[in-house]
């Protein structure tokens, strides 16, 4: 059977995948092999500045080409390595012949030995991984999650005046404004996404075990330390400095770490959102010929909202076990890793589709007004707090028993609370003060 959208075991590769497309740059076996050519280019490129024999100083030109490899990388090259893997049945092996293929009758043919020198694979892996996620996080993460921010921010200032029954263990609470609930998850995100943008994206390079042993047997008087500081700097890299055959990861789980939280800030928004739109605080647009329940046709269902709701309950599942299993490796390496790695990008994917399907709900909510205000009017036992705590300032005895016994166990109205309110032995000036406080106007600030 051929693979197609409709083929695809994964839904990200069939159903979603127009949604996720723009994670193959970047997490894709294609991207995979486009970055360690990345990788294995630019470190040719450095070798070349320590005047090494048979490796001089590469001029402009001898770079560009260099670099044409990986910036004009095609699929056509991408096939030509997994061809070359057949024969090596190995991923960076490959990738270096390929190279060296490439480098082949031009001026440089003389030094193709430097490919790859020193190296062991997870120099290059460990290098291309956070590469690629770093240009990932800089070019689609961080401008898809500044675009929710912003939709939160605007509807912050939509709904700024908007007083809402605020409900705590699921009872009437003290009213808020709207705005300023929007305004809550905006804060939330951008706080987490600050956190996230502190994480370095750590790489490790340093020969087999981490010593650089074959560097330094071969050529001792470099400090290879530096040099691979300095190389790994220059692709926006933190170099991990004591690692062993493989990146410790430490950082990679942080930000996984980071990302869950972020995405539990989107689960906990759209729980919210759908309880709102459950209330009638909130319709929704529909548009032509689409469907909301096969068997009731007046129903318009919160699909987006629990779309992404169930689309972070993968993701979070998936960051969780990168977290706890990336950092945990046998002695100086065991494989465990290799195939984790290879799945960064289903959660980043499944990410990407809960904050669009977010997004997407988001443009269909209209506000209902009149549902709102009516819930509050109909909710005047909410103004209690008020009433206790002016009479409190006012030195009234037993203010909160007062209120607490008016309260509890009875429907409380406009009407009863303006009794109690002329029961009260205090000033007319007090007393007006109590009566202009209406679930409408008790909403404090923000």
């Amino acid at each position: 059977m051929k693979l197609t959208e409709l083929t695809a075991i994964s839904p990200v590769d069939g159903r979603y995948f127009s949604k996720a497309a723009s994670l193959s740059t970047y997490f894709s076996e294609f991207a995979l092999m486009r970055y360690r050519v990345w990788v294995e280019a630019e470190y040719f490129i450095a070798l070349s500045t320590q005047e090494l024999p048979g490796l001089p100083a590469l001029d402009p030109g001898e770079s560009a080409f260099l670099r044409a490899l990986y910036l004009g990388f095609s699929d056509q090259d991408a096939l030509r390595i997994k061809e070359i893997e057949r024969t090596t049945n190995h991923d960076v092996k490959a990738v270096e012949y390929f190279i060296k293929e490439k480098l082949a009758g031009s001026s440089v043919e003389s030094a193709l030995e430097y490919i790859h020198f020193g190296l062991t694979s997870q120099d290059v892996n460990n290098t291309a991984i956070p590469l690629s996620l770093k240009h990932f996080h800089e070019e689609v993460f961080v401008p898809l999650w500044q675009k929710l921010i912003d939709v939160l921010r605007d509807a912050a200032t939509e709904w700024k005046d908007v007083s809402l029954l605020a409900r705590t263990h699921g009872q009437p609470a003290s009213p808020t404004k709207l705005g300023k609930e929007m305004m809550v998850f905006a804060e939330r995100l951008e706080k987490q996404l600050q956190m996230l943008d502190q994480v370095p994206f750590a790489c490790k390079f340093g020969g087999a075990t981490g010593n650089f042993n074959a560097h330094h047997v071969a050529f001792p008087h470099i400090d290879w330390v530096q040099f691979s500081n300095t190389f790994t700097a220059e692709l926006g890299l933190s170099r991990s400095q004591h690692t062993t055959q493989i990146e410790h990861y430490d950082m990679l789980a942080a930000y996984f770490d980071g990302v869950k939280r972020l995405n539990n800030i989107v689960l906990d928004l759209d729980r919210d959102m759908w309880t709102y739109i459950s209330m009638e605080y909130f319709k929704q647009k529909t548009k032509a010929g689409e469907v909301g329940s096969s068997a009731m046709p007046h129903k318009v269902n919160p699909i987006d909202f629990e779309n992404s709701e169930g689309n972070i309950g993968i993701a979070n599942a998936l960051l969780e076990h990168l977290a706890s299993k990336l950092p945990v490796s046998r002695l100086q390496r065991d494989l465990t890793d290799s195939t984790v790695l290879r799945n960064i990008g289903v959660p980043l994917a499944h990410t990407l589709i809960a904050i669009e399907s977010t997004l997407k709900g988001w443009g269909k909510l209209l506000l209902n007004a009149r549902r709102i205000e009516d819930d509050l009017l109909q909710n005047w036992a909410v103004v209690a707090e008020a009433i206790q705590t002016i009479l409190r300032r006012e030195g009234y005895p037993k203010p909160y028993e007062k209120l607490k016994e008016l309260t509890r166990g009875t429907e409380i109205t406009e009407n009863s609370i303006k009794q109690f309110i002329e029961s009260l032995e205090v000033s007319e000036n007090v007393k007006n003060e109590l009566r202009s406080i209406t679930p409408l106007t008790y909403t404090g600030v923000f």
